[in-house]
């Protein structure tokens, strides 16, 4: 599925069919996302220790690092399905963990306030999550549907296209059961894009997968990546897909960064003995 990467100043205007583009640059000037000295712990044990950083709009950022070291952690909490224990997190320059009070104080998130939240979010799972009595159709409409109030025939029309572009347009009525395991990571991926998402967050989507699927829904990603203005935050044990599609690597050891920067830097000149002794390790 190759395809030649479009200009930035044109990639929104041509993104593919059933993706909205958003703009490469903030107008506001302030990160799209940014985690302000962020905590999360469960009873005495430390997931996350104080941690800061941030992601542009439109930028692609990749998070490396061994396993427990925070990574999915830092992908739970923007997707509102675990909550900060200290610090707040942003997304376009408005609390995501937190509410205003009217004395402009912060306080903790209501319901409410992340249901609504989240509906900038995307996110694709190791594990596919369709709903096994649903159709591939039904599982892509259903939460624009449901959701966003979107018009039945409108979210038909998005989720074809969007099967169209994982190339999948002959598995509209077909079940999850009936489908490859690398066709219903292609499922995910459009039902996480046909909510419209600012932000599209990938945990390890390929890790469930046979080797011999691995290259494809690598390949769709790279071109979503390449070809729209989506801001992605990838966790990945695919180093050459972290190369390929990443403007930053942020190499992670418990549950701080301990190096970020360019990936021709963090993969071929990295500063860190940690990120040195991992990627040693790994590639």
């Amino acid at each position: 599925m190759a395809t030649e990467p479009l200009p930035p100043q044109k990639a929104a205007a041509e993104a593919p069919a059933g993706i909205a583009p958003v703009p490469a640059v903030s107008e506001t000037g302030h990160p799209l996302v940014r985690f302000d000295d962020v905590v999360k712990r469960y009873d005495d044990h430390v997931v996350l220790d104080g941690l800061d950083f941030s992601v542009q709009r439109g930028e692609h950022v990749t998070l490396i690092g061994p396993s427990g070291s925070g990574k999915t952690t830092i992908l739970r909490l923007l997707m509102t399905l675990e909550k900060v224990s200290d610090g707040v997190i942003w997304v376009d320059g408005d609390p995501l963990s937190h509410v205003r009070a009217p004395d402009g104080s912060l306080r903790p998130a209501t319901e409410k306030h992340l249901r609504e939240a989240r509906r900038k979010i995307g996110m694709v799972f190791q594990q596919f999550n369709l709903f096994p009595h649903m159709k591939v159709l039904q599982n892509i409409t259903e939460a624009p549907v449901n959701v966003l109030g979107m018009d039945r025939d409108e979210a038909e029309t998005r989720a074809r296209e969007l099967l169209d572009l994982v190339g999948l347009s002959g598995k509209v009525d077909a079940h999850p059961s009936q489908l490859s395991g690398g066709q219903q990571q292609r499922v995910a991926i459009a039902r996480a894009l046909a909510m419209q998402p600012e932000i599209l967050l990938l945990d390890e989507v390929t890790s469930a997968l046979d080797p011999e699927l691995v290259a494809g829904v690598l390949d769709l990603l790279g071109d979503i990546a390449r070809n729209t203005d989506i801001t992605m935050l990838c966790v990945t044990h695919e180093m050459n897909f972290a190369r390929d599609v990443s403007e930053k690597v942020l190499m992670f050891d418990a549950g701080r960064v301990v190096e970020a920067g360019s990936p021709e830097k963090i993969f071929s000149d990295p500063e860190h003995e940690r990120t040195r002794e991992f990627l040693d390790a790994v590639l």
